[in-house]
């Protein structure tokens, strides 16, 4: 079905998408955006979904776009055919959790794609960067609102102007990844995360991935009145109630997503 990507679903519950161009580094093109933005809507649809993970290759998650691509475009045609927005804010409109997994380079719109997901567990060998600055462009695909979001202002800036890339300790330490675990254990890693967050109850895992997301939108009464209304409508679902008296005596709970 897909060409520079590949798919499958582990343990019944979560979706896998793995970047899938080798000889290019997994480099981003049009066709690779378009299927990724397919595959995220095709797993976001299915009930029996509820977390999905993004990944690469052992070598790169992804090197960056495809230059070869987009050296030949014009400012008139960039603008023109909205380059980027139109095939790389798809997972914007994704409402199940996204993991990046992320092993080797994830450069440019790479680390980029990975700060879209909702969070990222790296292995030991990633680095991070947004090197446009060394082709003559900027970051296009969010890089310099979101990089400043999870680092702030000065290492942000250092990585956009210097081009440097950032190893994976250092992306830890400065909370741009969620954790550092070992390459050859980062998928058991990602897919161990991802299958807790399956066992929870569906609805309060979108509300508090939505809650989280408005954060970063609204100014902070705003944010808190948008958290409590989720909140407080949580209280109208069957999983609320079994949560609670799961809790209450002292038994697993089981979660119907209603």
């Amino acid at each position: 079905m897909y060409e520079t990507i590949q798919t499958r679903v582990e343990a019944g519950k979560v979706g896998v998408i793995a970047l899938n161009r080798p000889k290019q580094l997994n480099a981003l093109n049009d066709q690779l955006m378009d299927e990724l933005g397919a595959a995220l809507k095709a797993f976001d649809a299915d009930d029996a979904i509820g977390c999905i993970i993004v990944t690469g290759s052992e070598k790169a998650f992804a090197a960056g776009a495809d230059i070869a691509a987009m050296a030949k475009y014009d400012f008139a045609e960039t603008y023109g055919r909205d380059y980027i927005s139109r095939n790389w804010e798809t997972m914007r409109s994704i409402r199940k959790p996204v993991i990046a997994a992320v092993a080797g380079f994830a450069l440019g719109g790479g680390c980029e794609v990975a700060m879209m997901c909702d969070f990222i567990i790296a292995a030991d060998n990633a680095k991070f960067g947004q090197p446009e600055i060394k082709i003559g462009i900027i970051p296009g695909a969010g890089g310099t609102q979101r990089l400043p979001r999870a680092l702030g202002k000065s290492k942000a800036m250092d990585m956009v102007l210097t081009a440097r890339m950032m190893d994976a300790a250092e992306a830890e330490r400065s909370g741009l990844v969620s954790r550092v675990v070992p390459l050859d254990k980062l998928m058991e890693e990602a897919l161990g995360a991802a299958l807790v967050i399956c066992s929870y109850g569906r609805l309060a895992v979108m509300a508090a991935k939505e809650a989280v997301n408005r954060s970063f939108e609204s100014p902070l009464s705003d944010g808190v009145l948008y958290e409590r209304r989720l909140f407080q409508a949580l209280f109208a679902t069957s999983d609320q109630k079994e949560g609670m008296d799961a809790f209450l005596a002292k038994r697993p709970a089981e979660f119907k997503g209603r």
